[in-house]
């Protein structure tokens, strides 16, 4: 996410669970889609405000990212959280698959991995998934606060680095791995409401804030402008499964506390008659 400190937001006010409440930065707008199978909200040109590379900042920062690597790939939570893909997630995975070997994997709002601890776990668990699983394919980030130091660490970590800001409305025309631990819920809703067909729902997974602890907290904010722009989370309910990612040391809590993976099977129309996106 843009802020530098990542946590679960919903919007407007900050509850006594530390919930982070942030406000849409612009109103609903007409979308179309594109030939590349982005809606568009006025989808924007990007590169990093700075043009300037420094070779001695991108050496220290590939040393901090494969320090976290290490770290990670050696943690009881690493293990623990690769022992439910092969127990409980797998599974969803090939059904999703399909045909296909593998699919692209999406990190929106990664934050600054330069400057902050977080957002270095965040990426490392993904780069390890791509590592150990052979359905993780391409993999594609974006968060406007990127640098152009941390953008050529990602392109030398094997990622590539988007040049459009998507405002998270990548269309799902194949299956696909939306990762997204501790982003705005305006991102998760932009993400479901370009896809909001059921073909393309079927498609996504999520990695995500738990849409179950949404639903508990909105009782906390009942009057806050952003459950305007929360229908789809809520709307998916129904036919979400699940997969709560276990915490089960402290280090790590603060990366991935509340996320849960996300598979969606509207089976109806009907289903997705309760928005009209």
């Amino acid at each position: 996410m843009e802020a530098s400190e990542k946590t679960l937001t919903i919007a407007g006010d900050t509850t006594k669970e530390g919930w982070t409440v942030v406000l849409p930065r612009r109103g609903k707008q007409r979308r179309k889609p594109t030939k590349q199978g982005v809606l568009e909200e006025k989808q924007e040109p990007w590169t990093p405000t700075d043009s300037q590379t420094d070779p001695s900042k991108e050496a220290r920062l590939m040393q901090k990212m494969k320090r976290s690597i290490d770290r990670i790939e050696s943690s009881k939570f690493y293990h623990t959280f690769r022992d439910q893909i092969q127990t409980s997630i797998v599974d969803y995975i090939n059904m999703l698959l399909g045909s296909e070997i593998n699919m692209q994997m999406v990190i929106y709002g990664i934050g600054s991995i330069e400057m902050y601890d977080i957002p270095r776990l965040q990426l490392s668990l993904a780069l390890l998934m791509r590592k150990y699983f052979g359905w993780i394919g391409n993999i594609e980030v974006f968060d406007p606060v990127l640098s152009a130091t941390e953008s050529r660490v990602l392109e030398a970590l094997g990622c590539s680095v988007m040049s459009v800001n998507e405002h998270g409305r990548r269309e799902a025309l194949k299956p696909t791995l939306f990762f997204m631990p501790h982003c705005e819920a305006e991102l998760y809703n932009n993400l479901l409401q370009a896809n909001w067909k059921l073909d393309l729902l079927k498609n996504i997974v999520l990695i995500g804030n738990s849409f179950e602890t949404y639903e508990q907290h909105v009782s906390l904010c009942k009057n806050s402008p952003i459950l305007n722009s929360m229908g789809h989370i809520f709307a998916a309910r129904g036919f979400t499964k699940a997969f709560r990612i276990q915490i089960v040391s402290d280090d790590y809590y603060f990366a991935f506390h509340d996320s849960s993976w996300h598979f969606f099977s509207p089976g109806l129309e009907s289903e997705l008659q309760f928005i009209n996106p």
